[in-house]
């Protein structure tokens, strides 16, 4: 199958998205990039003084990309540099009921860019109040 770039223009990197596949929404079934590699471990949402200021999921996520956005920007990136993302949430349901909030605050704190993206529900993690862990990989163009 050969892939289409999408019209992603936030985004430095080329969308991969297969010619008759449907487009996704909020993310891109895969990225092509080439630079330097910038590689963001799991993030929650407490503060950078690790305190938790939000208690509901959307609120978090807010929070958490923010806290993604400050590690990236130590190394000379920015938003649209992330090429894929894991998200890890501890209840699918309360995730899907929470997306137009979740989207909201994605796109307060991400923009327009949708990388490579898989969310995964988990039992737990490791800090009791945390309600997402967020794992990012970034691409500085060369």
């Amino acid at each position: 199958m050969k892939s289409a770039e999408t019209t992603n223009v936030s985004s430095p990197h080329k969308v991969l998205q297969p010619e008759g596949w449907a487009r996704p929404i909020g993310y891109a079934n895969g990225m092509e990039a080439r630079g330097k590699t910038i590689f963001v471990g799991g993030q929650i949402g407490w503060n950078g003084q690790c305190k938790f200021e939000a208690k509901d999921l959307p609120a978090q996520v807010r929070q958490t990309l923010e806290n993604i956005i400050a590690i990236l920007r130590e190394g000379g990136a920015r938003p649209e540099h992330v090429t894929t993302m894991t998200w890890y949430v501890l209840d699918r349901k309360e995730y899907s009921s929470a997306l137009k909030e979740i989207g909201a605050a994605y796109k307060a704190t991400m923009g327009r860019h949708f990388p490579a993206m898989a969310v995964v529900q988990v039992s737990g993690l490791i800090e009791d109040e945390a309600l997402v862990e967020i794992q990012a990989t970034a691409v500085v163009p060369d």
